[in-house]
């Protein structure tokens, strides 16, 4: 299959890696020319993941990639732009969204801004730098299209990277967008150091509140118990490098948002989200106090005033 990937960051890289390795044809398209340069010249992304082999992958701006010969073209851009490109795109290939998060402008998931060609998406437990190691991990497809996403899932399934089917897209899409969101309250925690139970009491409510957010949004309650929701959340909350923890962990310390993402050095999708999904959470009425509480931190409310707010409130059943 030839496969174009749209976005040259770690998890883009990553993929086409995991593609090429499947004996796909692979381009990774890249926004800037020097990236590209830098590819082509090096089999690395050194501004990404130095640690990935690239060989054997095309390197192509964004603009010039192959994209009337793609029989796929995977998309893993910020939620910002995606919409934007996505548009931009031409041909009629399949599109397949890494992008987690909602659209910042409508609120939308990020499949509803595809117009006029298949559309799947894949999310799971993936932290890119253990995918990159050879290390094993597993991810959902999903897709209206079921015989897409089957196509897909034997594309990329292999021993090292499982893949299973699910036809709830919008369960999938909205694990995806709100785990980030969780995972900013799980490193503010980790900055506080408020210690593993009040961490694991915030991840588990924070399930809990996804799970009520997808019932009102259409979605089924099993995908946030499944690698979407819970595995992604899990692995998001925890993981040393995930980015959105460590952000919720530098604004603990006292840094601002700006500052973390400038320290962190890449797109950091809950910081997006949360304003997005706060609002949608308030037009389709559910509570989601977490998320209204990250928001509350980035602000300007204090994060210890926040957890005793949080723990001040009325005791209810689970």
């Amino acid at each position: 299959m030839k496969a174009v990937v749209v976005g040259a960051g770690s998890w883009g890289s990553t993929f086409a890696c995991l593609l090429r390795d499947n004996g796909h044809a692979v381009t990774l398209a890249a926004r800037d020319r020097e990236q590209v340069a830098a590819i082509a010249e090096t089999s690395r992304n050194p501004r990404y993941v130095p640690e990935a082999d690239l060989r054997g992958i095309a390197a192509a701006t964004i603009e010039e990639a192959p994209y009337e010969d793609a029989e796929l073209v995977v998309v893993a851009v910020p939620s910002r732009v995606f919409g934007e490109v996505v548009a931009s795109l031409p041909g009629d290939a399949p599109i397949l969204s890494l992008t987690k998060g909602l659209d910042p402008a409508t609120g939308e998931r990020l499949s509803t801004l595809v117009r006029g060609r298949a559309v799947a998406v894949l999310s799971g437990p993936n932290i890119a730098d253990e995918i990159v190691r050879g290390l094993p991990a597993a991810a959902v497809v999903a897709s209206e299209d079921l015989e897409l996403a089957v196509r897909l899932q034997l594309a990329v399934n292999s021993t090292i990277f499982r893949v299973y089917v699910n036809e709830d897209v919008a369960g999938v899409e909205l694990c995806a967008a709100a785990k980030n969101v969780i995972a900013l309250a799980a490193g503010g925690a980790d900055g506080l150091r408020l210690g593993d139970n009040a961490k694991a009491a915030l991840v588990a409510r924070g399930l809990a509140e996804m799970g009520r957010f997808a019932d009102a949004a259409g979605a089924r309650p099993d995908t946030f118990a499944g690698l979407a929701g819970m595995g992604d959340l899990i692995v998001t909350c925890w993981a040393p490098t995930g980015r959105n923890r460590r952000a919720g962990e530098l604004i603990a310390q006292g840094a601002s948002a700006e500052e973390a993402v400038a320290e962190i050095g890449m797109v950091v999708e809950g910081l997006t989200t949360a304003p997005v999904l706060r609002d949608v959470a308030h037009r389709v009425g559910v509570e989601m106090p977490i998320t209204e509480g990250v928001c509350a931190v980035l602000q300007g409310t204090s994060l210890t005033d926040l957890v005793q707010q949080l723990m001040r409130r009325e005791p209810t059943t689970e």
